[in-house]
Order: structure tokens, then C-alpha cells, then sequence
């Protein structure tokens, strides 16, 4: 059973997307009968090269030591993305995944998150503080303009005696 399982609903959800800073990529979530679809198409054009979608969490993820997402993609790699304040801009936690055609789980320790502000590691931020996380979401940037496509069926945060021992 995870510590707190993140509501599938659309409406807490926003977009943001390389136009931001003049790019013209667009992506967005809706929702599935399966959850929800992360999609839209990266363009590099105007020096974009970035999708992203996020939302606020009011839950208390103060036991959390991971997530796990259940998602199918077309085999790029994402970003899930933490932030430990309500803000538009500022350092996020960044853990990168790939997926493929058929479900999976992926499960990211939070202490392998890396904080990053606009792309740039930024170590001084230090680690994820799991009672801090105000918001979540995924970023596409891997550099390679087209369509994409990740469904997402649930994102759970786990506390350590759910997470999977190592192989």
C-alpha cells in the first residue's frame, strides 16, 4: 500500500511548454480511461526543445522515499519532476526514465533526484526534502523534435518498506 497515491483527475494539471522563452513546442495532459496522456509535439525550432506538464500536491509525503509511476510510451526518455515550492519558476528534482509500448512500473528513489534550474545542476539546492514537494510533474527535453506520447496510469509515493529490494 504507498503512503499516498496521487489523484488521476485532469484538473489539477498545467501545461507549460517552451513558449515561455519563444519556443514553439506544445504538449499537455488530458484524460484517458486509462488515466492520463502526457502529449503534444517538441520542436526545436526558436530554441525550444521542452514540454512539461505539472500540478500542486497537498498531501503529506513527509514519509516518502519514492515514487512509482505506472506508464507506456513511445520510447523517449522523460523527466519526472519534483518542486518543493508553489512557484512558477525556481529549482525542480529531476529523475529521468524511458519507456516503452507496453506498461511498466518505474520506481524513482528521491534520493537519486538531481536539482536542476533551467536545465543546469544546481548541487547547492541539496536533496529532495519529501515533507517540502509542493508540486510534481514530466518534462520532455531529450533534443529530438516530433510527436510524443506518455500514458500515465498511477503515480504513488512509497515509503521504504514498499520499495522494491534490490536485484
Amino acid at each position: 500500500m504507498a503512503i499516498v497515491n496521487i489523484n488521476m483527475d485532469i484538473g489539477p494539471w498545467r501545461s507549460i511548454n517552451d513558449g515561455v522563452m519563444g519556443g514553439l513546442s506544445a504538449g499537455g495532459m488530458s484524460q484517458t480511461d486509462e488515466g492520463l496522456k502526457f502529449s503534444g509535439s517538441l520542436s526545436l525550432e526558436n530554441n525550444g526543445g521542452f514540454s512539461s506538464v505539472r500540478r500542486t500536491v497537498s498531501e503529506d509525503l513527509s514519509r516518502a522515499t519514492g515514487v512509482r509511476i505506472l506508464v507506456r510510451g513511445d520510447g523517449r526518455e522523460y523527466q519526472f519532476r519534483i518542486r518543493q515550492d508553489a512557484g512558477f519558476d525556481g529549482v525542480s528534482w529531476s529523475a529521468a526514465f524511458s519507456c516503452s509500448a507496453q506498461w511498466q512500473q518505474v520506481e524513482l528513489a528521491l534520493d537519486q533526484f538531481t536539482p536542476v534550474f533551467r536545465g543546469r545542476k544546481m548541487p547547492q539546492a541539496g536533496p529532495v526534502i519529501p515533507a517540502e514537494i509542493k508540486q510534481i510533474g514530466f518534462l520532455l527535453a531529450d533534443k529530438t523534435a516530433g510527436r510524443f506520447e506518455l500514458e500515465i496510469r498511477s503515480i504513488e509515493f512509497i515509503g521504504p518498506e514498499e520499495a522494491d529490494s534490490p536485484d
